[in-house]
């Protein structure tokens, strides 16, 4: 019996960086899917939406935060057991506001280099390694 492939989800993710080149990252609360696990703020793509105006749309919405100018860096995909994400992961060039969680999550800056020691979803593996990499 054939089966059929888990539904994609496209994602953006941001890599915000504050003036201590602090990155910032969130913990998913409790009651959403990957609960527990850390990763780069962001969030779904609306249908015909584009990666960067999601990420400006999501952030403002969960953080608090406005973007003014963001990049493509990297486009990732990951399986996981029920469904698998298109992760378009943008860097954040330029921002303003105050970071405020506005979904029952916690947020913190995070060096770099510490960022293997948190608990990051799969998806975001690859990023949490190339991003700990000294310069």
């Amino acid at each position: 019996m054939p089966t059929t492939a888990p539904e994609t989800i496209p994602v953006a993710a941001g890599i915000v960086r504050d003036a201590q080149d602090r990155i910032l990252i969130c913990r998913r609360p409790a009651g959403k899917p990957l609960a527990g696990y850390w990763e780069f703020p962001g969030g779904k793509l609306k249908p015909r939406e584009q990666p960067a105006d999601a990420l400006a749309r999501e952030l403002l919405e969960e953080v608090g935060i406005q973007i003014a100018r963001s990049q493509p860096w990297r486009l990732l995909h990951h399986r996981y057991p029920d469904f698998s994400v298109e992760l378009h992961v943008l860097r954040v060039l330029d921002w303003s506001g105050t970071m405020s969680p506005r979904e029952g999550q916690r947020c913190e800056w995070a060096s770099p280099a510490d960022l293997p020691g948190y608990e990051f979803l799969p998806a975001d593996a690859d990023l949490v390694a190339e991003l700990a990499l000294p310069d």
